[in-house]
Parts: C-alpha cells; sequence; structure tokens
C-alpha cells in the first residue's frame, strides 16, 4: 500500500507528540515525587524542630521549679518585660497585678536600694557586658520584702546589637536572715565581756580539747592572745592552786560528751592566779554528731572575795550576836535576884525611923536609883523576850475584838480623857498574827495618844482597817502635839527615843510596837506634823 506524503507526516508528528506527552507526563510524577520525599523530610524536619522546642520549654519548667527562681525575659526595644510563675509562687503576683514593662519591675524595688540598683543596671548595659548580678530588695504582693540575688544575660542579634536580657531572680531572704543572726551573734561574741572559747573535740596529752577560738574577752581575762591559744588547751591555764576535784570533774565530763561547770583557780601569762567559772556546752553538727565545745568563762575573783568577807563578816555578826544575848541573858536573868534583894531591904528600911537627914536623903536616893534600875531591868526583859522568841504562838485574829478588849482595859483613862473615838474596824482578821502582841500595839498606841494629845483642842482617835491586795492596813491616828519629823525621821521607833519632855515618858512603848510587829512579818511607818497630830500605818501579809 503506498501511503501519501501528506499522511506520513502527520503520523511522524503524532507519534513525536505522544513520545513529547510520555516524557513530560514521567517527568511530572518524577518531580512530583521527589516534592513528596522532600515536602516530607521538611515536615518531619519540623517535626522535630517543635519536639525539641517542646522538650525544651518543659526542661525550663522543670528547671524553673527545682531552684525556685523566678526567670524574667525582658525585650528591651519595646520595654516588655514576660515573667514565669515564680512570680507569683515566690512573690504572691496573680496574673491580672503583673504588667509587661520593666517600670513595673523597678516600683517593686525598695526605695533605699532603687537608685542603687538603677545605676548598677544601666551602667552594665551601657558597657555591653554579657552577665549581670545585684543583690536589693524586692516587694510582694503583701506589702513585704524579700533579699533577692538577680542574675541576668544579654543576647545580641547578628550585628552585635543588644535585644533582649534574660534574668532569674533568687529569693535570699533566709541566708540574709542567717547572716544577719550570725552577725549579731558574732557582734555579741566580740564585745562580751565573758570569754568565750570553742574548742575541737579531738584531745590533748593533757585530755582537754584543742582551742580553735578565742575571743577578745578570754585575751583580756588571762593575758594570752588568739595566736597562743590555738591548737593549745585548757591545761595552760590551771597551776598548783587550782581545784584538782573540779578538774577530774570537768574531764570526765568532756571524756562522756556531758555539759559540766566547774569554779577553781587559774593562772594568767603573767603568773597572777583568779578565780574562774568555767562551763563546757557540748556542740553538734546537722547530723547530731558531736563536733565542737563552747566555754563560757567568767572572771568570779572579786565574788569569791565578797564571798569570802560575807562569811568573815556572817562568822563575827553571830559570834557578837552571841555575846550580846549571853550579855542580855546575864543582865535580865543574873541581875534579877540581887536587885530583889535590894528592892526587899528597902522595904524594910521604909518601916525604920530615920532621924539623921543626911543619912534619909541617901536612902531616898538610894531607892529611887534601884526603882529605876528595876524599870530599866523589866523594859529589857520584854525587849528580850520579844527579839529572842521566834516561835511566838501565831494565829488568826479578829482585829476588832483585840481592840475592844483593849478599849475595855483603858475604859478608865477613856472616861478622864473623853476623846471623839471613830473606830471603823470591820471583821478583818489578822493571820498569822500573836494576840497579845496585838494587844500590846493597841494598848501603846492608844495610851500615846492619850498621853501627848493637844491642850488647846478636844482629842479626837481614829481607828480603821481595811484590806489593800494582798495586805491588811490597819490606820490609828490622832490630833495630838504631833512629832517634828524633820528632826526625829530616823529616831521613832529607836529604843528610849523621847520626843516630849513628859515626865512618865520613857521612849519604850514605840520601840515594843515596831518589834511587835515585825516579829508578826508586818510593818509600821508614821506621818506626824507638830501640832497637827500623828498617823501610824501599820500593814500585815494577808495570807
Amino acid at each position: 500500500m503506498n501511503l501519501e506524503p501528506n499522511s506520513i507526516n502527520l503520523t511522524s508528528l503524532l507519534i513525536s507528540n505522544c513520545i513529547l506527552i510520555i516524557i513530560a507526563v514521567s517527568t511530572f510524577a518524577y518531580l512530583t515525587n521527589l516534592n513528596k520525599i522532600k515536602n516530607k523530610k521538611e515536615y518531619q524536619n519540623l517535626v522535630d524542630i517543635n519536639k525539641d522546642i517542646i522538650e525544651a520549654k518543659e526542661r525550663y519548667d522543670i528547671v524553673a521549679k527545682a531552684t525556685s527562681d523566678t526567670i524574667w525575659d525582658w525585650h528591651i526595644e519595646d520595654d516588655i518585660m514576660i515573667w514565669n510563675k515564680g512570680i507569683q509562687g515566690v512573690f504572691g503576683y496573680n496574673k491580672k497585678e503583673i504588667e509587661k514593662s520593666s517600670k513595673w519591675w523597678f516600683e517593686r524595688i525598695h526605695p533605699e536600694d532603687s537608685l542603687k540598683m538603677s545605676v548598677r543596671l544601666y551602667s552594665f548595659l551601657d558597657f555591653v557586658k554579657d552577665r549581670w548580678q545585684d543583690e536589693y530588695r524586692f516587694r510582694c504582693a503583701d506589702g513585704t520584702y524579700k533579699h533577692v540575688i538577680d542574675r541576668g544575660f544579654l543576647l545580641k542579634d547578628k550585628d552585635g546589637k543588644i535585644i533582649r536580657m534574660i534574668g532569674a531572680i533568687q529569693d535570699v531572704s533566709k541566708e540574709k536572715e542567717e547572716e544577719q543572726r550570725l552577725r549579731l551573734l558574732e557582734t555579741v561574741i566580740t564585745n562580751t565581756k565573758v570569754a568565750i572559747v570553742i574548742t575541737n573535740i579531738e584531745l590533748n596529752e593533757s585530755q582537754f580539747p584543742k582551742i580553735w577560738y578565742v575571743n577578745p574577752a578570754f585575751t583580756d581575762i588571762t593575758g594570752y592572745e588568739s595566736e597562743e591559744l590555738i591548737s593549745n588547751d585548757f591545761s595552760i591555764l590551771f597551776g598548783k592552786n587550782s581545784d584538782l576535784i573540779q578538774l577530774d570533774l570537768l574531764i570526765n565530763s568532756i571524756k562522756e560528751y556531758r555539759e559540766c561547770s566547774i569554779e577553781t583557780i587559774c593562772y594568767k601569762k603573767d603568773g597572777s592566779n583568779f578565780w574562774i567559772s568555767l562551763s563546757m556546752i557540748p556542740v553538734n553538727d546537722k547530723e547530731g554528731k558531736h563536733s565542737h565545745w563552747i566555754s563560757i568563762q567568767r572572771d568570779i575573783t572579786i565574788e569569791k572575795e565578797k564571798i569570802k568577807e560575807r562569811e568573815q563578816l556572817i562568822k563575827e555578826l553571830t559570834k557578837n550576836n552571841n555575846d550580846l544575848k549571853q550579855f542580855s541573858y546575864i543582865t535580865s536573868h543574873n541581875l534579877r535576884a540581887p536587885l530583889s534583894n535590894l528592892t526587899g531591904l528597902l522595904n524594910l528600911i521604909e518601916d525604920i525611923p530615920i532621924e539623921n537627914e543626911d543619912l534619909k536623903e541617901i536612902i531616898d536616893g538610894f531607892a529611887n536609883s534601884t526603882y529605876m534600875l528595876n524599870e530599866t531591868i523589866n523594859d529589857l526583859v520584854k525587849v528580850i523576850i520579844i527579839k529572842d522568841n521566834p516561835s511566838i504562838k501565831k494565829e488568826k485574829i479578829l482585829i476588832k475584838d483585840v481592840f475592844e478588849s483593849v478599849f475595855n482595859q483603858l475604859s478608865f483613862l477613856i472616861n478622864n480623857h473623853k476623846p471623839i473615838l471613830k473606830i471603823d474596824l470591820e471583821e478583818t482578821y489578822v493571820l498569822n498574827s500573836n494576840k497579845s502582841y496585838l494587844e500590846s500595839i493597841f494598848l501603846n498606841l492608844m495610851t500615846n495618844s492619850l498621853k501627848y494629845k493637844s491642850s488647846k483642842r478636844q482629842l479626837k482617835i481614829t481607828v480603821s482597817s481595811k484590806i489593800e491586795d494582798d495586805e491588811i492596813v490597819i490606820v490609828f491616828s490622832d490630833n495630838g502635839i504631833g512629832i517634828d519629823m524633820e528632826r526625829n525621821k530616823n529616831k521613832i521607833f529607836g529604843l528610849y527615843q523621847r520626843f516630849h519632855n513628859l515626865p512618865d515618858s520613857k521612849g519604850l512603848g514605840l520601840y515594843l510596837v515596831k518589834s511587835q510587829i515585825e516579829a508578826m512579818d508586818g510593818t509600821i511607818s508614821v506621818e506626824s506634823e507638830v501640832d497637827k497630830g500623828t498617823t501610824f500605818i501599820i500593814k500585815f501579809k494577808n495570807k
């Protein structure tokens, strides 16, 4: 078969086109496949990057939680600050309170630290160093401040321009408090007048621990400098007059890690001795293991001398007191018999007529002196009975009853003087009292008021009692001639102290009153003014 030339060309063209189409499709399919492979790799790469970012963020959150630090990220150009959750957990701010500007940060820095911190921060930015650190106080949401250490790091772009600063704020309040406490303790140890010595637990040949630290007071007391004592021990202080029993007690306590206190004689660097009170206190470390000893030492030389002087004084006073008691006994008892004999002889002489006037005058003078001596002995016996009778009978006494008894005993005198009486004695009891003493007290005060009444006005006597806090207070006052307190304030209750020249005034009554009140553990005070009257205030404990 013969084909036309046009048909041949058309067929060739068709074949060519088909080949081209096949090649194009194959190429497209190849390219598409290549693109799929590339996209798949890129996708996987993005997945890996995202996974890394998630893991990095998780690590960041975990690290932030582990360190308890507050992380901040400051985009300097835009002045945007981003805080992590530490700003809430550590400082107590909620999300609504936190603003995204550096101003919010600076406003919460303590006013005393703000200027210093700002200057240091911007100086750091100007010098473009990589790392920054400062300490300041940061205000919490509740208004309190925490001590913090803030550390920052700069981030720069490819041109070296600063774009961000990332930092971490660490709460160091507890460390600051501990630092201040230790500084305070150091100040106390350094400045105290008490010697403080810290030792290791390692014992020297002398069986005492090695000295690790001594404060200045120890040097002041002993004369030894610190460097002379370090690695030495306490044996350097002891000598021939030190108390060996006390030292054995100290050594045994150290061996058994027990607290111990001793007093003994020690020796200074110059050889002079002194008394010391030494206490050893064991100190344990955090694990409870014995690590050190703290020794507190005081120079008690003056105290020891005072104790010795006091003991000597007590010894002398006791001896003198016994001598006085013996003298009082001799005076009050041994003179009784011859005095009674003299009084009896004088009574016999009264019945014998004496014509010689000189002899009669001598005998009268002798009788008068004997009477006065007898009165003095009687007074002395009264005083001795009170002073030398610590075991007086004590009982619960109704004040009103005692006063009525005294009133009846003095009814004759009261009727003669007719005083105005104002008695305000409630049902008040005096506990642990002696009835005869209380009667004697009222008797003396009443007779004094009657005896020393004013001739210018009618006598007025007021007696009252009341309870104040834990005391029973008895007030006895009159409007008599009074006492000049400026001249006689310290003599009121003295033995044989007289303030008025009345013939029957001996100066014994108030002395007995005070002695009897003190024997019942009470007190008495007096207020008086000349020509206006006198008030005695008596107090007994109401228990």
